[in-house]
């Protein structure tokens, strides 16, 4: 039977228009050095129009790479919404990333027009001459004269341009282009590159689309809600939630370069939080600064974390201390990039053992994500929540391949080939099980396994037991050589001011909470876990400075 249906295309634009008209009172909070500042939704449409105007009259009437090197702000969310919506391609830089890998993002994506935050003005110009693809820089906000100088004197610039005063003379309405496909690129985004270098992978209009439905339905985002995005705008696809807040009705708060615990407190206190979105490490400073800084938190009833594992012990004592929900949240770059989320079921028990053994995995998968697990031998394994193998996953906001230009070696070419089963199902390099009920409780990933006399130790497991003693402040495992057991973990351990916990201390922690052959022997006590541009813990450094001979190990029995 012939299709009855009408076949309008899901695109950015929609999204835009919708979220700007009927939440048009809904507003973005920009937080700065003097205080909130405040855009309402209805602006944003305004605005987005006027950039998408503006950025015709640069060049920018097909597909091409529009860049943001930028902070979380409105002129940040104008962005994501105006250059998809136009037919261009929105690439957020990651100004985390190392300068080289900076460069190589910006040039293999073939940016064109990059827009700038003038915070991050002057260290940008340093990288301009590298990016030999940009043609014209805007620039959000004031800058020096210096600066300015400094940007202006790049050879193949052709403008260096003020945001507002490029778009204020524009006209106020645009006409979104309503034949895109839905399955064009709408944004790029590239891995944080933790091995060789980053992946790029292109969005599209569709997969934005569905992904930020789910979502906001799975997370339960409501009209009204104040959400604290903190998640970075440029860290695989803010999670969504540029998208997410248009569709759902929820008032935005953006944090800048403010994403310390004081002021974020200070944010959700003033701005009355409902929900928010951020990594473990930004939690928990601010669990830390809530018990010690009475703040007024009554309005905060969720808040999403995602990029690696919450530690347990963190998202009792939010619950416990503060009422206030964690909910874990599970993905990749390459999807979207949520996959999961561990809201609890219904009919549990608020509380209970049960409750809190869903709570604390990565969560059940989305409708539309396909899982499922692969042993080392290639056989699937069931959905027993005890069955172990690496996730493979499908669905429709799954990338199907990396973005190429034609630049890349044969042995990129393969090494991204192989991230793919022989029948197309995306290897995640994530081992866990799967529950009955579709829950995804993750204990490693693939290559940070530790392999002990042919057993294997989850580092994630060890982790959170150990950041579950209360001088503890973080704590990463890695597997290290080992003469007689192949590998054995390695904890490195960042413990409380004035702290006087030593190995045999938390060794003896962990007794009764792991299996006594699972404890480490090797400790060392460091001033900061290293962590990668996106905030995960950078395994690689510390197995090199364990190498190199660079960690003051203790070493037991």
């Amino acid at each position: 039977m012939k299709s009855t249906m009408q076949t309008t295309p899901l695109l950015i634009s929609h999204l835009l228009r919708y979220g700007t008209t009927v939440h048009a009172d809904q507003e973005v909070v920009t937080w700065t050095a003097d205080g909130p500042r405040r855009t309402s939704y209805a602006e944003v449409g305004t605005r987005a129009a006027q950039l998408a105007g503006a950025l015709r009259k640069l060049g920018i009437t097909g597909d091409q790479r529009v860049a943001t090197f930028m902070w979380n702000n409105a002129e940040h969310l104008i962005a994501y919404l105006a250059i998809p919506s136009m037919g261009a391609v929105l690439h957020a830089l990651n100004i985390r990333l190392f300068p080289e890998q900076l460069i190589y993002t910006a040039t293999h994506a073939g940016n064109e027009v990059v827009i700038v935050d003038n915070s991050l003005a002057k260290p940008f110009s340093q990288l301009l001459p590298h990016l030999t693809t940009l043609r014209h820089v805007i620039v959000n906000g004031e800058i020096d004269d210096e600066t300015r100088a400094a940007l202006e004197a790049v050879e193949h610039i052709e403008g260096v341009h003020d945001f507002f005063t490029l778009i204020d003379g524009e006209p106020q309405t645009f006409d979104w282009p309503e034949d895109l496909d839905e399955n064009c690129a709408s944004s790029m985004c590239y891995t944080s590159g933790t091995t060789g270098n980053p992946k790029g992978v292109a969005y599209s209009h569709r997969s934005n689309y569905l992904h930020s439905l789910t979502v906001a339905q799975s997370l339960g985002v409501r009209q009204g809600d104040r959400s604290l995005v903190v998640v970075p705008l440029f860290h695989a696809n803010a999670w969504g939630f540029p998208y997410i807040v248009m569709i759902a009705g929820a008032s935005v708060i953006m944090p800048d370069r403010f994403l310390q615990a004081e002021p974020l407190a200070r944010m959700i206190e003033a701005e009355r939080v409902t929900t928010g979105a951020g990594v473990p490490t930004i939690w928990n400073d601010l669990l830390r600064y809530l018990d010690e800084h009475p703040t007024d938190t009554s309005s905060c009833y969720r808040l999403m974390v995602g990029g690696s594992a919450a530690p347990p012990a963190m998202m009792h004592a939010y619950q416990d201390r503060h009422d206030i929900e964690i909910v874990h949240g599970w993905g990749m770059t390459e999807m979207s990039p949520v996959g999961t989320l561990a809201v609890a079921p219904a009919a549990l028990e608020a509380g209970s053992d049960e409750f809190w053994s869903y709570r604390e995995k990565q969560g059940r998968l989305l409708c539309g994500v396909d899982g499922r697990l692969m042993g080392p031998d290639g056989v699937e394994q069931p959905w027993d929540g005890e069955s172990v193998g690496e996730l493979e996953v499908r669905g429709p906001w799954v990338t199907a391949s990396y973005y190429l230009n034609g630049s890349e070696s044969d042995t990129e070419r393969s090494e991204m080939n192989a991230k793919y089963s022989d029948d197309g199902w995306l290897r995640t390099g994530d081992v866990g099980a799967l529950t009955r009920d579709g829950f995804l409780a993750l204990t490693d990933r693939a290559k940070d396994v530790i392999k002990s006399g042919g057993e294997w130790i989850s580092s994630v497991d060890l982790e959170n037991h150990i950041m579950g003693h209360p001088d503890v402040k973080e704590a990463s495992v890695v597997g290290v050589p080992d003469e007689k057991w192949g590998e054995r973990p390695l904890a490195s351990v960042v413990l409380v001011d004035g702290s006087t916990t030593t190995a045999d201390d938390l060794s003896a922690f962990l007794d009764g909470k792991v299996a006594k052959w699972q404890v480490p022997e090797r400790w060392a006590f460091i001033d900061e876990v290293p962590k990668t541009s996106v905030g995960k813990f950078d395994k690689k450094v510390i197995r090199r400075r364990y190498a190199e001979g660079d960690l003051p190990v203790t070493q037991l029995r």
